[in-house]
């Protein structure tokens, strides 16, 4: 990942620059959202806001101030359900990282000041936090599904967590979020076939570490390559599927290579519950990569996944947010994101 820059934009020049590519998503009629059932739920936090690693660090909290102000212009604020997310029990976070690892990254954490992981990676005081209460969003959001409160779930978390390895802090990243998630769906719900779908512009190696070889699990991830976190583009038929793109691929050839590689690897695995680790930085205006994505792709690619599960699963997707740095372009990505779980879930 390149070192952090100076890369933030206003929250309004963002929202009025992006105006154009969410006007065909919106509403073509008033919704009485007092007669409406909440179909996505939308998991959040206040100390998610509080993790910072510096001036001009790219994964800013500025990052969950955006998707918020995204979903007010689309208006699909209005049809989600806001739910604080809980801390995660330790024990749930050692179901797929290693103890020690845990242990030692809890006695890490800063009382003040701030300390330093590897060259893109810090904590503050409020960072571990912030890092129990995105792990914990996934928790909650799957208990949530799994027992029919909503159709579906985002959790606008932060950290991102899909660059965290067993054993291993890395890439923004401390608690791997979607695995957590993913575990917990296996061990306390009994699901035998989870999926999870990363279209985050940096392949997920710590996701791919966690599962290895577990056959309950089917990953599939699209990412740049060659870009950090520089992954071999091998996949494993029926457990690992590797989406690699070059520089400058636009949304057209992203899509093709979806249907091509992701699919029928779906259509075969069948999966009772889907989790997404949604990274919105292959998007065009992106500062940390070369992909030529725009928002509608990612309205796309979520319709795709939410037929899948429709078919396969009764609809149950859990979502998380991983990379996006160039705030209108996550604003945008992200709304129309959330905004195709809310309908798909109506």
């Amino acid at each position: 990942m390149r070192a952090p820059g100076c890369l933030l934009h206003s929250i309004d020049a963002c929202c009025s620059m992006t105006a154009c590519e969410w006007r065909d998503r919106r509403p073509s009629s008033e919704i009485d959202n007092d007669e409406q059932l909440m179909s996505t739920a939308y998991f959040s936090h206040a100390d998610c806001g509080l993790h910072d690693m510096g001036g001009g660090h790219p994964e800013s909290p500025d990052r969950l101030i955006a998707v918020d102000k995204g979903m007010g212009v689309v208006g699909v604020d209005k049809r989600i359900e806001r739910r604080d997310a809980p801390a995660a029990d330790l024990d749930a976070i050692k179901r797929v990282h290693d103890a020690r690892y845990v242990d030692e990254l809890v006695a890490f954490a800063p009382g003040q000041g701030m300390r330093r992981i590897d060259g893109d990676t810090a904590m503050n005081p409020h960072s571990l936090d912030a890092a129990l209460r995105g792990a914990g969003a996934l928790v909650a959001a799957t208990d949530a599904v799994m027992a029919g409160e909503v159709a579906n779930a985002f959790c606008a978390v932060r950290p991102p967590g899909h660059h965290a390895e067993h054993a291993r802090a890395m890439g923004f990243c401390f608690f791997d979020n979607v695995a957590v998630g993913a575990a917990h769906a296996i061990a306390a719900h009994g699901l035998s076939r989870v999926a999870i779908l990363d279209f985050d512009v940096h392949h997920g190696n710590g996701t791919e570490d966690v599962f290895r070889g577990n056959p309950n699990v089917l990953f599939c991830s699209s990412y740049q390559n060659p870009l950090f976190p520089h992954t071999s583009d091998t996949s494993v038929p029926g457990s690992l599927i590797k989406t690699p793109l070059r520089a400058g691929t636009a949304g057209s050839v992203f899509r093709k290579a979806i249907e091509r590689d992701w699919l029928p690897a779906l259509d075969t695995f069948r999966p009772e519950m889907i989790f997404v680790s949604a990274g919105f930085d292959a998007h065009r205006s992106d500062p940390l990569a070369d992909l030529l994505l725009e928002a509608h792709d990612y309205a796309w690619i979520t319709d795709r996944i939410a037929e899948v599960a429709a078919i396969y699963c009764d609809g149950r997707i859990v979502s998380t947010l991983e990379g996006g740095y160039a705030l209108d372009a996550l604003a945008a990505s992200a709304a129309v994101h959330i905004d195709s779980l809310s309908r798909a879930g109506e």
